[in-house]
C-alpha cells in the first residue's frame, strides 16, 4: 500500500474512473494457503488454496488480514452464516465467502469490480475450494452503489434482502463510503440482518478518515437529499465495534505505529 500511503482520498476515486494511461506490467498470479482452525484434520476443506491476481490497482493481489479474521470468526461461530443468505462486496480472493459457504450458508453471492481478471480469479477460487458446496456460491461483477436488481435475483421468492453482508478491508476507499453504504442499506434485512465490517488502519495518519464510514452510516436518513448534500446524507444504521485482533503488519515499508497497522477491527451494523 506504500505508494498510496500519503493520499487523502484513499485512491478509490481514481480506480473507479477513467483507465490509466500507464503501461500495464504483467505479473504472474500468486497463491496463499489458509489453514482453517476449527475443523477436523481430515476435512477436505481444512486447507484452502487462494489464488491472487499477480498485481492489480484494486489491491486484489493481497490476502488481507481482515479476510483471515473473517474466516476464523465464521469457523468459530458458524451460526453467523449457517442457512443464511450472504453477500460479499469487493471480495478479492473471496476467503470469507468461501468459508461462509463451507459453514452451511444457504447462498453466498461473491462480488467484486466487474473486471475480467478479478472475476475469473474469484471464480477459480470458488471452483477449487468449494467441492460439494458449489451450488450455493455464485460470482457476480458489481460496482458499489449501483442498481442491485441482479444481486436480488439470487434470493428466493418473497425475499428481497440479505441476512449477512461482508465488507473486508474496504473502508480505506474513502471516496466510496457512500456507495458502499447505499448498497448495504438497500440489500440488508432490517432488524435481523448484519453488515460485518472488518479492517485495519493501514495508514494510521488517515485513521480518522477510515472511521468516518461509521459516522456516515449511523447518521439519520433524511428524505429528499441528493449526492450534492453528502455532508448530511445518512443511512440509519446502528453500529457496534465488537472485536479487535492483532495480526502481522502487511506492509513493512509503510510509516506509522506498527501496533495500529497490525490490528484488525471488527464492527457490526444493522437496521432497526
Amino acid at each position: 500500500m506504500s505508494q498510496h500511503s500519503d493520499e487523502e482520498g484513499g485512491f478509490a476515486g481514481d480506480l473507479f474512473g477513467a483507465e490509466s494511461d500507464q503501461e500495464v506490467v504483467e505479473i504472474e498470479p500468486t497463491f496463499e494457503f489458509y489453514e482453517r482452525e476449527s475443523v477436523s484434520q481430515d476435512d477436505q476443506h481444512r486447507q484452502l488454496k487462494i489464488k491472487l491476481v499477480g498485481s492489480h490497482p484494486l489491491w486484489a493481489h493481497h490476502l488481507w488480514n481482515a479476510s483471515k479474521v473473517f474466516a476464523s470468526l465464521f469457523d468459530q461461530h458458524p451460526q453467523l452464516v449457517k442457512d443464511k443468505y450472504v453477500l460479499e462486496l469487493g471480495a478479492g480472493g473471496a476467503l470469507p465467502s468461501l468459508v461462509a459457504a463451507l459453514n452451511g450458508a444457504a447462498k453466498v453471492i461473491v462480488t467484486d469490480y466487474p473486471d475480467k481478471e478479478l472475476i475469473e480469479n474469484v471464480e477459480y477460487n470458488v471452483e477449487h475450494n468449494t467441492a460439494g458446496y458449489s451450488d450455493r456460491i455464485h460470482v457476480e461483477g458489481y460496482i458499489w452503489g449501483t442498481n442491485t436488481d441482479r444481486l436480488k435475483k439470487y434470493l428466493p421468492a418473497g425475499k428481497r434482502s440479505y441476512d449477512v453482508i461482508i465488507l473486508s478491508d474496504l473502508i480505506f476507499n474513502h471516496s466510496q463510503h457512500h456507495a458502499m453504504l447505499r448498497t448495504c442499506r438497500e440489500l440488508l434485512t432490517p432488524e435481523t440482518g448484519r453488515v460485518y465490517v472488518f479492517y485495519t488502519h493501514h495508514r494510521p495518519h488517515l485513521a480518522h478518515r477510515d472511521v468516518e464510514f461509521f459516522n456516515i452510516a449511523k447518521r439519520p436518513v433524511i428524505e429528499g437529499l441528493s449526492e450534492d448534500d453528502r455532508d448530511q446524507l445518512g443511512y440509519g444504521f446502528t453500529v457496534d465495534h465488537f472485536m479487535t485482533k492483532r495480526m502481522g503488519v502487511m506492509f513493512e515499508e509503510d510509516p506509522g505505529d506498527e501496533e495500529v497497522r497490525a490490528t484488525v477491527h471488527g464492527w457490526q451494523m444493522w437496521l432497526q
